[in-house]
């Protein structure tokens, strides 16, 4: 229980967390459980990103922003990422609808596409991948500011995905263990409504027994 109360309040921490999001052209804070599909979140460096975001925008000149992704895979070297090629500067101006695949826990695959619409008929189309995917859990690095749009929040996430159905790891001797002392404790609990059972029909047959019959003077002394 206390491990749980833990792991409650650690969850409660990074759900209350305070993260950037660009709307309508102004920059809000606004807590990470409450970013939605869509909602283009801006990060800074060292900080954490907050949900599965595309990058769209990077402070950097090449488009690219590096990141670690330790608490993911262990890995601690920097890798690179890249924008979606063709994109609004501005990104209060960007008309786009994203198509991707549903969410699933590989973090090395990502499958999408991206369409950008600009005064033409028929919009642009852009590929993603993932080098485009920014994953929660890892950290930017080396990028003074990025900016990207959220694909999976919540525990459509890879990193929610790979922590899912995980069973304990307990050792075959603490699951013996633990079946010795049901079984004990229904030992326990059966000997005691057996002896409690006998001792009532006992004294419904006699008043004392025979060891422990009371002298004329302890009768007297009771009355």
């Amino acid at each position: 229980g206390y491990e749980d109360w833990l792991r409650h309040k650690a969850d409660r921490e990074v759900n209350e967390y305070q993260v950037s999001v660009l709307e309508d052209g102004r920059r809000i804070r606004k807590q990470s459980e409450k970013i939605r599909v869509g909602d283009i979140v801006e990060v800074e460096e060292d900080e954490t990103f907050p949900c599965d975001l595309i990058l769209l925008q990077s402070s950097r000149e090449d488009g690219t922003c590096f990141v670690t992704t330790a608490s993911l895979d262990g890995e601690s070297n920097h890798k690179t990422h890249y924008t979606v090629p063709d994109t609004e500067r501005d990104l209060q101006y960007l008309s786009a609808t994203i198509e991707c695949e549903q969410p699933q826990p590989d973090l090395y695959k990502f499958v999408g596409r991206m369409h950008i619409y600009n005064n033409r008929q028929e919009p642009d189309v852009r590929s993603l991948g993932p080098e485009n995917l920014l994953l929660k859990g890892a950290n930017l690095k080396n990028t003074q500011k990025i900016c990207g749009v959220a694909v999976y929040t919540g525990m459509e996430t890879k990193m929610a995905l790979n922590y899912q159905g995980k069973s304990q790891k307990r050792s075959a001797v603490e699951k013996s263990i633990n079946a010795f002392l049901l079984v004990y404790l229904f030992i326990l609990v059966s000997k005691a409504l057996v002896c409690t059972t006998l001792k009532y029909v006992w004294q419904s047959k006699h008043d004392e027994p025979w060891y422990n019959e009371k002298t004329q003077k302890e009768k007297d002394t009771n009355l």
